[in-house]
């Protein structure tokens, strides 16, 4: 008689920004004893080496605007590999509750008997601030964070962006490169002045991270010229505070001194 199997655990875990001494504890600890790694297109080959060499690795490939695997293929393939008895990790760029779907995985998971669990990572908003000497609130200047999309439907922005119009929030817009011009419209007719500070900030967190500093009203040109990674505009006059020299700079002089 065949020996019933067990099924297997998934966690959904935030790989942060890119850069392994990112990731949390509790994160190294799933990807280096999962038996499959379900990776997404942004994970560093840094944090991938981390995985047991015998871990069964596939690349799901999701990436904003390009060919990827399919949503429901990628919850059939969890589903598959945890019938098995597997201990599986599905890894996401950032944060998997910002704008990660983890929502719609762990659903899907728990609706078919398959327990999950969701492990935080650094999200880029937080991940550029940090590299780039600026805060994403400051006394007097900003009082909240909104973490938005730029979402393009038949070439179009959409969603309602009045709420954007308060001069004491701080945007922080994912994937928002290739809208970056009609944003740049939308937020002056909502009424967010065309000289509010404004910072583009390419594979945030990353060795490769490239931080542009202009306004509202010059979106279009800070993201020109861009190579080809991950885009985050942060809005606001948290922005004028930005550093181009990265605080990891600061850290490899302090640790010079101190050796």
């Amino acid at each position: 008689m065949p020996r019933e199997v067990k099924p297997g655990f998934v966690q959904l875990v935030g790989a942060g920004p890119g850069a392994a001494d990112l990731l949390t504890l509790r994160a190294l600890r799933a990807i280096e004893g999962c038996e499959a790694l379900l990776y997404d297109a942004l994970i560093s080959e840094e944090v991938l080496a981390l995985a047991p060499k015998d871990c069964l690795k596939i690349q799901t490939g999701k990436r904003a605007g390009r060919t990827s695997m399919k949503q429901e293929t990628i919850n059939r393939l969890m589903l598959r590999l945890a019938r098995r008895g597997l201990q599986v990790v599905r890894l996401k760029g950032g944060d998997p509750s910002v704008f990660g779907r983890v929502g719609e995985e762990a659903d899907f998971l728990n609706a078919h008997g398959i327990g999950t669990a969701v492990v935080p990572g650094v999200t880029a908003a937080c991940a550029a601030a940090a590299q780039f000497n600026f805060p994403l609130t400051h006394r007097k200047q900003a009082r909240r964070v909104v973490f938005t999309t730029a979402r393009l439907e038949a070439g179009a922005l959409q969603a309602d962006w009045s709420s954007a119009a308060d001069p004491e929030t701080t945007l922080a817009i994912y994937m928002g490169g290739g809208a970056a011009a009609e944003l740049s419209a939308r937020l002056i007719d909502a009424g967010r002045a065309a000289s509010t500070p404004a910072l583009a900030v390419e594979s945030a967190g990353t060795p490769r991270a490239r931080l542009r500093r202009g306004t509202v009203g010059e979106l279009a040109r800070l993201v020109e010229d861009g190579e080809g990674g991950p885009v985050l505009l942060v809005i606001g006059e948290v922005a004028a505070l930005a550093d181009a020299r990265e605080i990891s700079d600061e850290l490899d002089a302090a640790r010079a001194l101190s050796a």
